[in-house]
């Protein structure tokens, strides 16, 4: 995807801070820390990975589906790859 090299800093930023939450989460569960605090921490995780999520569908819809000029078979093509992504993530 090389369309995303223009987001990349923002990109990686993200992924960053999920990693950092994840290493939370695991220091949440090392630690013995409180049932409530270890639901929020995995719920700002899910949270930060469905913006991801978000963040990485419209750039390929925008790139591989709305972009002008693709041909009908590369605008169907983005779709099904944009939609099977959708159909493995819901999962």
């Amino acid at each position: 995807m090389s369309h995303l090299t223009q987001d990349k800093d923002a990109l990686l930023k993200r992924v960053r801070r999920i990693n950092g939450q994840v290493q939370a989460l695991e220091r949440a569960l090392e630690g013995d820390a409180d049932c409530a605090s270890t639901l929020h921490l995995a719920a700002a995780i899910r949270g930060a990975v469905h913006g991801l999520m978000d963040q990485l569908i419209e750039a390929h819809a925008r790139e591989h589906v709305a972009r002008p000029g693709l041909s009908d078979e590369q605008r169907n093509q983005g779709l099904e790859e944009v939609l099977e992504a959708i159909r493995r993530y819901a999962k």
